[in-house]
C-alpha cells in the first residue's frame, strides 16, 4: 500500500513537471491563490492587470483567450481578452468591442473592463441568456488601450492626471504625447481639438498618427462585418455618448442609438439611482473630433457608444476606490443592457427598439436612414479631407 502511493505520487509530481505541461504544484497554488485574492474594488497597476490577463485566461481555457495586437509608443503590449463559447450549430458568430483606458487618468476605465469579464465568467454557466450570447458573440475587451499613459500616472502624484500618450512632440513643440481619443480618422482635426502638443487634447500630426490608435483601428477594422457593437469607456461625467461629436453630422440610426441608450441608462439608475444622460457630444458635453466611437460608426460599426462613468464633479478622474464596485455594477447593467438588444436584433429578429418610435425591417433602416447615412458619410469625407462636395 505505502509503496503504491509513492508511485502515484511521484507520477503526479512528474506530471505537474513535465517542461511545456502543467505548472509546478505551487505555481499553480500560487495562481489560483492569486486569482482568488484579485480584488476588483482596488486600482491596480499595470503589472498587475497584464497578470491577472494571464491569470483569466489560463484558469478559463474554454471561455477567454488571449491577443497582443499592437504595440505602444514604448513598445509595451496592447492586449485584448476574447471572450465567447462555441457556437453549438457552427454558426458564424459576430462579436462586440469594448476598450478602457484610452485617457491614461482615467482609472474606473480599466477597473471596468476587469470587472466586466469578471462578471462575465461568475455568470455564465448559470445564465442560459449569457451562455447564448457567447455562443453568439466573440466579447474582445481591452482593459488598458494607453499602456504608456497610464503606467505615467501610477510614477507619482504629480503624474496622476496625466491624459494623453507618450509619444514624442513635434521638433517644433517640447510636450510630450496626443490625445488617443482625438487621433482617430473621423472628421480629424476639425472641431474639438488643439494642434498645440502641450495641450490636453492635441490631436496628434496626422490622423492615426499613434501606434496606439493605429492598433485598435487595424484590429477593428480588419473585422467589420463581424463586429456590431463598439464601446469605449471614459470617465467621468455620467454619461452614454452617440456619434458624431461633430455638430453638424448626424447617425443614420441616430433614434436607434439614442433609444437603445436611454435604455441603457434607466438599467444603470436601477442599480443604484444614478442618473447617465444621453445624447451626441455636441449635445450634453462639447464638440468634438477624431473619437474612436465616431470612427467605429462612420466605418459602418452599427452601435457605437462612448461610456463616461462617474462622477459628475466631485472627485473627477480621481474617483475613490469605495465607488469603483457601485460604477462598475451600474456600468455593468448599461453594457449589457445594450449588447444583449444588440445580440437579440442580429440572431432573434427583434427589430423594435425599446421606448422608440424607430423600426426596422429585416434589421435594414428606413430609405430616410440610408440617405442620412450617405450624407452623413459625404460630410464626414469632406471634414476630414477638406474637400467640399
Amino acid at each position: 500500500m505505502e509503496k503504491t502511493m509513492f508511485k502515484s505520487w511521484g507520477l503526479i509530481l512528474f506530471m505537474l513537471t513535465l517542461k511545456g505541461g502543467l505548472e509546478t504544484s505551487s505555481s499553480l497554488a500560487e495562481r489560483l491563490e492569486s486569482k482568488r485574492n484579485y480584488n476588483y474594488t482596488k486600482y491596480h497597476p499595470m503589472e498587475e492587470i497584464y497578470k491577472w490577463m494571464e491569470d483569466v485566461e489560463r484558469g478559463n481555457p474554454e471561455l477567454v483567450s488571449s491577443s497582443v495586437y499592437g504595440l505602444t509608443f514604448e513598445e509595451r503590449n496592447i492586449t485584448l481578452l476574447k471572450l465567447g463559447l462555441e457556437n453549438p450549430e457552427g454558426r458564424e458568430k459576430k462579436a462586440i468591442w469594448m476598450d478602457c483606458g484610452i485617457h491614461a487618468r482615467e482609472w474606473i476605465a480599466p477597473a471596468f473592463c476587469q470587472w466586466f469579464v469578471k462578471e462575465i465568467l461568475q455568470s455564465y454557466k448559470t445564465n442560459e441568456k449569457l451562455t447564448e450570447m457567447l455562443q453568439n458573440l466573440d466579447m474582445y475587451v481591452t482593459p488598458v488601450v494607453n499602456v504608456d499613459g497610464y503606467m505615467f500616472t501610477w510614477t507619482n502624484e504629480s503624474n496622476r492626471l496625466w491624459r494623453k500618450s507618450r509619444s514624442l512632440p513635434p521638433s517644433d513643440c517640447g510636450c510630450r504625447g496626443v490625445d488617443l481619443n482625438r487621433n482617430f480618422n473621423a472628421n480629424w482635426g476639425t472641431v474639438g481639438v488643439s494642434y498645440n502638443c502641450c495641450d490636453n487634447t492635441y490631436c496628434g500630426t496626422s490622423p492615426v498618427s499613434e501606434p496606439e490608435a493605429k492598433a485598435v483601428t487595424d484590429f477593428v477594422g480588419s473585422r467589420l462585418n463581424q463586429i456590431l457593437c463598439f464601446l469605449t469607456i471614459h470617465s467621468s461625467g455620467q454619461l452614454i455618448l452617440l456619434p458624431y461629436g461633430h455638430p453638424e453630422i448626424s447617425a443614420p440610426n441616430y433614434d436607434e442609438l439614442v433609444a437603445v441608450g436611454k435604455e441603457a441608462a434607466a438599467e444603470m439608475k436601477k442599480v443604484h439611482g444614478m442618473d447617465y444622460t444621453v445624447g451626441t457630444s455636441p449635445q450634453v458635453l462639447y464638440k468634438n473630433s477624431g473619437s474612436s466611437r465616431d470612427w467605429a460608426r462612420l466605418v459602418g460599426i452599427p452601435f457605437s457608444y462612448t461610456f463616461e462613468l462617474r462622477d459628475k464633479g466631485e472627485f473627477g478622474h480621481l474617483l475613490p476606490e469605495d465607488q469603483i464596485q457601485p460604477a462598475c455594477e451600474e456600468a455593468y447593467a448599461g453594457a449589457l443592457s445594450i449588447i444583449t438588444f444588440v445580440h437579440d436584433k442580429a440572431f432573434n429578429n427583434v427589430t423594435t427598439v425599446p421606448n422608440a418610435a424607430v423600426t426596422t425591417v429585416t434589421g435594414i433602416t428606413t430609405v430616410t436612414g440610408v440617405a442620412i447615412t450617405i450624407w452623413s458619410t459625404i460630410m464626414a469625407f469632406s471634414l476630414t479631407t477638406g474637400v467640399l462636395m
